[in-house]
């Protein structure tokens, strides 16, 4: 693969193309390639030949909402293209739609035969990613039926069926086979001097368990008009600060993101919610700590998100234990999905649980959004749901009988299930890892701040002070034990975790800023890790590292052992403000602000952690997600932290 991949977003579909708006069929690797619903490849295949022949690109895709590019004939300069090929695409709910327009560069008439080469091959995304697993498919079939305007592509296993139907306006002249089970659409245009023809070509998948009637837009240009709208009542009634206004241009762009990456989900009672996906591409559906960071940093503007979130996380919440699942009573889902491998249990993520700080964080956003809004009403909902949670933090959690909240290694899915999820993100300053059970330091802070709200919600809305007692002295006492365990004095700094044995896990990590927003520090230890993660080694210049330079175990393309996080750095801004330690806030804001206006006032959802001081312009991670909405909703967090100044 030489093309770059531009990625197009809308809700919960997906479609990567290359520079000249073709889709490969390329198998594997870390980006992706055609069009994805559900967690499908629906498109796998989708070139343009002209005259027999790929065309040049004269102006290549460029990153944008929409994809669009010029192309001519193969030529050279004392044979000047007979024609020009204006392409531009754009993705809708479970479609994708094509304008090629063709228009003719001689005074004489021409005739150009264009043919469009599709296929679905319907590939879980599991398996394309550069994990390099296999996965039986036993009966499974693929099939194509002929249209009069296009072609029909399905695929079958046992119950599971999905369909991909391309059409076309003018319908094709020919479907033709091509030996690879893809079919090649064909059309021969007779242009008239200097004439001009359109095509307009739409996919539309229908994946397994899909039967809505949907109603797909004509044209590329209409798609965009439908974002454009959605993006504006996204940002409708949000003060931007006006005397930062590279901070407006960060909150504008992340709540245009927002607006793209809502994904549906279900509540309790059946009611159809949208709510914010992890990050394009290929986490494009509800994860629960995700969401629940994503609605917490967006609450003060946006607070139908957590209006969203919340009910749909308490109807994916485990009521039994299941242990390829992870799951245990009370327990909220740390990610859903869709797909066949999914549906089949070949892969544990139709409702996987294995979070230890999901359930903690939906009793903060429940807790804040019923203080933040005034409405009860979610509260009283929720509430058997949310005295589920606590009983999960107090019984499998371990808050009772370890005094913190554990986790296990899952040999099936996740060696870690905090939010620095890969499998050597725990390590000691040398970079080894933790033996036994672990207990990770910031669920610690959420448990805390989950007790609290919770009380305070059980004192003020179901009016059970008992409850409420007891909440209360649980979050005292975990205060008690934690800066009694976890601090190091030699460091002035709590350690990341404590192993099985209770040995202090010592990396200096960027997870004691999440503390601090969690209120878990008595002041005097707060300042002193605010004022210690603005220091070099922890601060690039764009924002906290993960883990601090110096230690044996830093790098800074690390996922999780060195890079910068955008959600990361939001918290810590949050929590600085909190402590009372603006300028430290501000330092943050400043840093992940020029951060993003480097990349059209986007943050990514990594970056690598090279100072700013040797590099000047900040480092891209080479697999982040394009889209994230963590990340898209970190400048609001940083918008409530310091303000717009």
């Amino acid at each position: 693969m030489t093309d770059r991949h531009h990625l197009l977003v809308h809700g919960g579909t997906f479609a990567a193309v290359g520079d000249r708006g073709d889709i490969s069929g390329y198998r594997g690797g870390s980006a992706p390639d055609g069009m994805f619903v559900r967690d499908a490849r629906h498109l796998s295949r989708w070139q343009l030949t002209v005259d027999g022949a790929v065309p040049e690109t004269l102006t290549p895709v460029a990153d944008g909402d929409t994809a669009a590019c010029v192309l001519v004939p193969r030529g050279g300069r004392n044979e000047p293209a007979a024609y020009t090929l204006f392409r531009e695409q754009a993705v809708g709910d479970a479609s994708f739609v094509e304008s090629l327009r063709v228009t003719s560069n001689r005074p004489v008439p021409t005739t150009v035969r264009l043919a469009v080469t599709a296929d679905a091959d319907f590939t879980d995304q599991f398996e394309l990613r550069s994990d390099h697993r296999t996965y039986a498919k036993a009966g499974a079939v693929r099939s194509r039926k002929v249209l009069g305007h296009g072609v029909e592509f399905s695929y079958r296993r046992g119950e599971w069926r999905s369909v991909t139907t391309v059409t076309a306006e003018p319908q094709p002249d020919a479907v033709e086979e091509t030996g690879t089970g893809a079919r090649r659409l064909v059309w021969t245009l007779d242009l008239p001097p200097h004439g001009t023809a359109e095509l307009i070509l739409r996919v539309i998948a229908r994946p397994h368990g899909d039967k809505r009637a949907l109603r797909v837009p004509r044209s590329p240009a209409a798609l965009q008009e439908q974002r454009r709208a959605r993006e504006g009542e996204f940002m409708e009634g949000v003060a931007f600060p006006s005397g930062w206004p590279e901070l407006a241009a960060a909150c504008a762009r992340g709540l245009a993101d927002l607006a793209a990456l809502q994904v549906p989900a279900t509540g309790p009672d059946g009611e159809e919610l949208r709510v914010p996906a992890a990050g394009a591409p290929w986490f494009l559906t509800l994860l629960g700590r995700d969401a629940l960071l994503t609605s917490l940093f967006a609450l003060p503007y946006r607070p139908r998100l957590a209006a969203a979130t919340l009910p749909a996380l308490a109807a994916t919440q485990a009521t039994q234990a299941g242990a390829d699942e992870i799951a245990q009573p009370g327990k909220i889902v740390h990610e859903v999905r869709h797909g066949e491998l999914a549906h089949f249990g070949q892969v544990p993520y139709g409702r996987y649980y294995g979070s230890v700080d999901a359930t903690p964080l939906f009793l903060v956003l429940l807790g804040a959004y019923t203080e933040q809004t005034g409405d009860t009403a979610l509260a009283h909902r929720l509430e058997p749901h949310a005295r589920a949670a606590v009983g999960w933090m107090l019984d499998h959690g371990g808050l009772t009988s370890r005094g913190y909240l554990v986790y296990r290694a899952d040999q099936g899915g996740l060696a870690n299930q905090n939010w620095k999820d890969s499998p050597g993100a725990i390590c000691s300053a040398e970079g080894t890892r933790p033996n036994g059970p672990v207990t990770a330091a910031g669920a610690q802070g959420y448990a805390y701040d989950a007790l609290r709200r919770t009380a305070w919600v059980a004192r003020a809305v179901w009016q059970d002070g008992t409850y409420a007692d007891l909440l209360e002295q649980a979050a005292g006492d975990l205060r008690d034990r934690f800066q009694r365990d976890f601090w190091m004095p030699e460091h002035s700094f709590p350690a990341l975790a404590l192993d099985g044995r209770g040995d202090r896990v010592d990396a200096l990590a960027s997870d004691a800023g999440h503390l601090l927003w969690s209120g878990l520090l008595d002041k005097e230890y707060g300042e002193l890790v605010g004022r210690r993660l603005l220091e070099p080694d922890f601060f690039s210049g764009w924002g906290v590292r993960t883990l601090a330079a110096g230690q044996p175990a830093f790098h800074p393309l690390s996922y999780h052992r060195g890079s910068v996080w955008p959600h990361d750095n939001a918290l810590i801004a949050l929590g600085l403000a909190r402590y009372g330690l603006h300028d430290e806030a501000r330092a943050i804001a400043r840093g992940l602000v020029d951060a993003a206006a480097a990349t059209g006032h986007r943050l990514p959802e990594v970056l690598a952690g090279y100072g700013r001081d040797t590099h000047p312009e900040p480092v891209p991670y080479p697999h982040a997600c394009v889209r994230e909405s963590r990340s898209a909703s970190a400048p609001l967090a940083l918008l409530t932290a310091v303000g717009g100044v």
